[in-house]
């Protein structure tokens, strides 16, 4: 623990600044902590004898005084050495806090210094929670004597590197990386390379149109209406589906459907900024289908293509009336889309991690973990397979979804949450929005409890999700303009759709005496 938050006098970026204790044994561990401080050596960092050098620059030592006193301002109980620390030079003594409340700046802030917040908790789910409720998840350390409540336990704490009774352990065969305000992506291990990756199918695939409209255009006059004696259909406008019911639009608005002679079909609502915070909130507390097995996730899957083909003529019809394809293709685009939630169904509990061997004696575990709720908006063109081609591998991996379907051919999605509701998926796995694509994918990338954007458009709208999804370093997925062939096996699934619907966490275990 030494060396997890005094190395590099704390100005470390996996720096352990936050101690937290079983009540049993806090007392006697803070006492033993005392007395290890007590024998800290500052001064010159170029003396191999010297335990703590100095603070990188004059502002950091500042900033880290201001936050000490933040600490003790709150109520926090400070301990430092009685030594002094060298006149000359931009020193800081090695820094206890107890008595810190997890609402705390010293138990919030990264400081970035010699500083450790020390809390006290009662059962390990305790532990857990004070250990998730922060901006960030670079990486932790589990202490115990206990191998089975180690492994319990690190699953469960939102870091990317677990490091138990162990710390600072690294290796180029295996990922480092974080979650949440720690950023995203690896650094190291087969993980690390897919940054500097890109398919190279991808560079060949043609670009959609510069500016595509999302509103499907008015290209003719509407279609006569029916003489009096024949029976008129019913004006039905598709709700949007969130939380597992069929909800109107906040704003009381609608978007046409129509063919593409210009025909109108229907009506779909018009999304807005409160329907898709509803939407969010539904797939946050949805949190039980991450936890589900893969197995699980496998058999509602398959239960959900079951249920679509037995519903493929409805689906095919309803394509060709959107899109004016002919009956042929539109069965192929629903008969696609069957094999393609089959596909997901058998890799959902397939797609699993890996054991890294570094040069110690331990063992790393690589998981593949949910990232959580992801955004999802979805491509214009083929309606039913370019939504299930995206919804069905970020479900498969454990994610709950809040997807924007086609602009101009929703419907497809609409009558999508039909099959949904009998096929056991939970209420706020799947939430469906739909309305204006750009516009909804900006306010899911720019909202802090969404953790990844995945978004099929004009390059414009690319560039735009990227850049509004750095409020909280939420992971994006762009096409950058690329238009795929959704029927096409090599572009529209595969194992690039699974890793970019999961995030590794590297458990590192030690053995022997």
């Amino acid at each position: 623990m030494v060396d997890a938050i005094w190395f590099n006098q704390g100005q470390v970026c996996c720096a352990g600044s936050r101690l937290l204790l079983h009540e049993a044994i806090a007392d006697a561990m803070v006492e033993k902590l005392k007395r290890r401080m007590a024998t800290l050596r500052v001064g010159d960092p170029l003396d191999k004898a010297i335990d703590i050098g100095a603070i990188v620059a004059p502002v950091q030592l500042e900033r880290i005084e201001r936050l000490v006193k933040q600490g003790v301002a709150e109520g926090a109980s400070i301990w430092q050495p009685d030594w002094v620390c060298p006149a000359e030079g931009y020193f800081y003594p090695p820094t206890l806090f107890t008595n810190v409340e997890p609402a705390s700046t010293v138990a919030r802030e990264e400081i970035f210094g010699p500083v450790l917040a020390t809390m006290v908790f009662r059962t390990p789910a305790d532990a857990v929670a004070l250990a998730n409720d922060t901006r960030y998840g670079l990486a932790a350390s589990v202490w115990t004597e206990s191998i089975n409540l180690a492994l319990d336990m690190a699953p469960q704490i939102k870091a990317g590197v677990i490091w138990i009774n162990a710390t600072n352990l690294f290796d180029g065969a295996a990922g480092f990386g974080g979650y949440r305000e720690s950023g995203f992506g690896r650094e190291g291990g087969r993980e690390g390379m897919w940054a500097y990756l890109r398919p190279r199918l991808l560079a060949t695939l043609p670009l959609y149109p510069a500016d595509q409209p999302d509103a499907a255009p008015s290209l003719g006059p509407a279609s006569t209406p029916p003489p009096a004696d024949v029976a008129r259909p019913i004006d039905r406008t598709a709700k949007m589906y969130i939380g597992g019911k069929q909800t109107r639009p906040d704003s009381g608005y609608s978007r046409e459907v129509t063919k593409p002679d210009g025909t109108f079909i229907a009506e779909v609502g018009d999304g807005n900024r409160k329907d898709l915070r509803d939407a969010v909130e539904a797939a946050r507390k949805a949190a039980s289908w991450t936890r589900s097995t893969a197995h699980n996730r496998a058999q509602v899957i398959y239960y959900v293509g079951e249920n679509l083909e037995a519903r493929a003529a409805e689906f095919r019809d309803r394509i060709v009336a959107m899109t004016g394809a002919t009956k042929r293709s539109a069965a192929k685009e629903v008969e696609a889309s069957v094999r393609r939630l089959f596909t997901y169904a058998a890799w959902a509990d397939k797609y699993d991690g890996s054991v890294h061997a570094p040069p110690m004696r331990n063992v790393t575990v690589a998981m593949n973990e949910a990232l959580g709720v992801i955004g999802i908006a979805c491509p214009t063109e083929a309606p039913l397979l370019g939504f299930v081609s995206l919804v069905a591998p970020a479900i498969a991996m454990g994610n709950r979804v809040v997807a924007i379907p086609s602009p101009r051919h929703p419907l497809a999605a609409t009558d999508f949450y039909q099959v949904l509701d009998i096929s056991d998926v939970p209420a706020g796995c799947v939430n469906i929005v739909t309305g204006d694509r750009s516009a909804l994918a900006r306010v899911l990338a720019e909202h802090d409890d969404v953790d990844a954007v995945w978004f099929v458009g004009a390059t414009q709208d690319s560039a735009m999700v990227e850049a509004a999804s750095i409020g909280n370093l939420k992971q994006t997925w762009v096409n950058h303009g690329r238009r795929r062939d959704w029927f096409d096996a090599a572009q529209g699934e595969g194992r690039e759709f699974l890793r970019r619907a999961t995030q590794v966490k590297n458990i590192w275990v030690p053995y022997g005496e």
